[in-house]
């Protein structure tokens, strides 16, 4: 063989080897490089996020929670809540998912539980304890136990409900009437008040006491006898105490009442609500039915809304004053409506109509503050007024408004003049009493002997 050919055999095989070389470096590179990846899939180090819907500082009766956790890398493994008490500890939830991929996300990204924690079937006794959250990601990382994040909550067990004593529940009631439930709580709880079938009635200290209490309470016009009649009372760790009482229902009687519409009040009437309703559409009569069916209904839950706007203390004094002037319509008159004949529309009227001269001062009946003073729907321009403890009074078809929301008002003080906003046909106040947002008879608290009965001479 020639020196030629041996020094081109040996260049192939040098070239060959090279090659291989290349080749095993490039393929050790490669397992080095996807065993840095791996590695940093598999031990990532970022931990779970995890939080709860609500501060947890007692626990007593079963208390539901909303618990979120979160892990974008490696996905939740496990969520455990434990309750740790003189060195014992007590399973209060666990929940766990299985593996799904190693070198990419193994389990949840996210996880939201609605979930109930009962620390008396868990056998935790009254005291101090710690309520513990523990959250595991599918990492290997911290010795092949993944990433922990760890929630540790001091709370309070408390099993006892509070006691509820009644002093006085009002006696007898009739539908649209108010009365008074006063009654004791052995500790301070986080709601109380009364309950009528699925209405709740906030209660509120009585002046000098942190024990005493007073609810307001009510039944809308067409109501029944409630069938379930309670005080209750419930702490912060849920326990909840209540006590029954009844009521005799008085009969109301039934008043009707016919009310004509005529072409030339819809002429009059329509172009005021369409500015504030651009959403009636039709003729005029099809607008005058939506704003006295749907526009009314939602004027009543805007109404309901701003009553819950009330402050602890009892802001009035002795009876509310009453307009002079000649009534014009009563409490749940049950109105049929007419047009050209023919029935079209039946509503109730929740108020009292007086009417005396045109745009009359119209003066506060009793000392509140302003929660409303703007127009509203079928009540045009009017004002409310909380009295305090959830006895509200409103005042609508001013022609003009002379207060602000916030504003302080004492008994007697102008608040506006009478008018034709809203869905009057003549210049008149309409007048209303509430109590958290239900419509009762005025004429209960237009006389004092009914207070002093009911309300002043209980209290003291």
């Amino acid at each position: 063989m020639s020196l030629k050919n041996r020094r081109r055999i040996g260049r192939s095989r040098s070239s060959k080897k090279g090659l291989g070389r290349n080749i095993l470096i490039i393929l050790i590179l490669f397992i080095v490089l996807a065993g840095v990846v791996a590695g940093f899939i598999l031990f990532e180090t970022e931990k779970p996020q995890v939080t709860l819907n609500k501060e947890l500082l007692f626990l007593g009766s079963p208390q539901e929670i909303q618990l979120k956790a979160a892990d974008h890398r490696s996905g939740i493994q496990q969520i455990l809540i434990v309750l740790q008490q003189n060195e014992k500890e007590f399973q209060l939830f666990t929940k766990s998912f299985h593996r799904k991929a190693w070198l990419s996300k193994a389990g949840p990204s996210e996880i939201q539980e609605a979930l109930t924690l009962d620390v008396q079937k868990a056998g935790a006794k009254e005291g101090k304890a710690q309520l513990v959250v523990t959250v595991h990601d599918f990492s290997l990382n911290g010795s092949l136990q993944g990433n922990v994040t760890t929630l540790t909550f001091p709370v309070t067990i408390d099993t006892r409900a509070p006691r509820v004593h009644i002093e006085h529940a009002q006696q007898y009631i009739a539908p649209g009437g108010s009365g008074i439930v006063i009654y004791n709580v052995s500790e301070p709880a986080q709601r109380h008040g009364v309950m009528l079938d699925k209405m709740f009635f906030q209660g509120y200290p009585l002046e000098g006491s942190n024990k005493r209490f007073i609810a307001y309470i009510a039944l809308p016009w067409n109501s029944g006898k409630p069938k379930k009649m309670l005080v209750i009372a419930a702490d912060q760790a849920g326990n909840e105490g209540s006590t029954t009482f009844s009521m005799r229902l008085k009969a109301a009687k039934i008043k009707k009442d016919r009310i004509n519409i005529s072409d030339s009040f819809l002429n009059k009437k329509i172009p005021e609500f369409q500015e504030s309703y651009p959403e009636l559409t039709g003729t005029n009569l099809e607008k005058y039915l939506f704003v006295n069916n749907t526009i009314r209904i939602r004027n009543a839950e805007k109404i309901a809304s701003l009553c819950t706007n009330t402050v602890s203390e009892q802001l009035w004094q002795d009876r509310f004053l009453r307009m002079s002037g000649a009534g014009r319509a009563g409490f749940a008159d049950q109105r049929t409506y007419y047009y050209k004949g023919e029935s079209i529309d039946h509503q109730t009227h929740l108020g009292m109509d007086i009417a005396s001269t045109k745009r009359v001062t119209i003066e506060a009946a009793n000392r509140g503050r302003v929660i409303y003073a703007d127009y509203l729907g079928i009540y045009g321009n009017m004002v409310l007024l909380d009295h305090g403890q959830g006895v509200s009074s409103l005042y609508s078809h001013l022609s003009r408004i002379a207060v602000t929301v916030d504003q302080s008002v004492e008994k007697g003080e102008v608040i506006g003049n009478s008018g034709t906003t809203g869905m009057a046909g003549g210049d008149h106040l309409h007048f209303s009493m509430l109590i958290h947002g239900i419509f009762v008879t005025p004429v209960e608290w237009w006389d004092q002997h009914w207070i002093n009965v009911n309300i002043n001479n209980v209290i003291e």
